[in-house]
């Protein structure tokens, strides 16, 4: 399937692309030194790609725990923000 946009020059410089070639002419018709061209390109072969879960150990959900090691003790990643010690008030 082939595809055309439209795009606008002004002095030799591209300023914009538009699918409509109305709307290039409108672009066009607001300045003397723009003009605008004509482009085509062909739309390719789509193809779906799905995720498959491939070689992963019965009962595995995406990766391990990570762990990171202190002074050669290995220790769990924090995994959420200890609660705050601010007193709420209002003003």
């Amino acid at each position: 399937m082939q595809q055309e946009f439209w795009s606008v020059y002004e002095d030799g410089r591209k300023i914009a692309d538009c699918g409509w070639e109305r709307d290039a002419m409108n672009l066009c018709s607001m300045r003397p030194n723009r003009t605008y061209r004509k482009n085509k390109y062909l739309l390719d072969q789509v193809i779906d790609i799905t995720a498959t879960v491939d070689k992963q150990l019965p009962g595995q959900q995406g990766l391990p725990a990570g762990k990171i090691r202190v002074n050669g003790q290995e220790l769990d990643t924090q995994q959420s923000l200890p609660e705050s010690e601010l007193i709420h008030f209002r003003v």
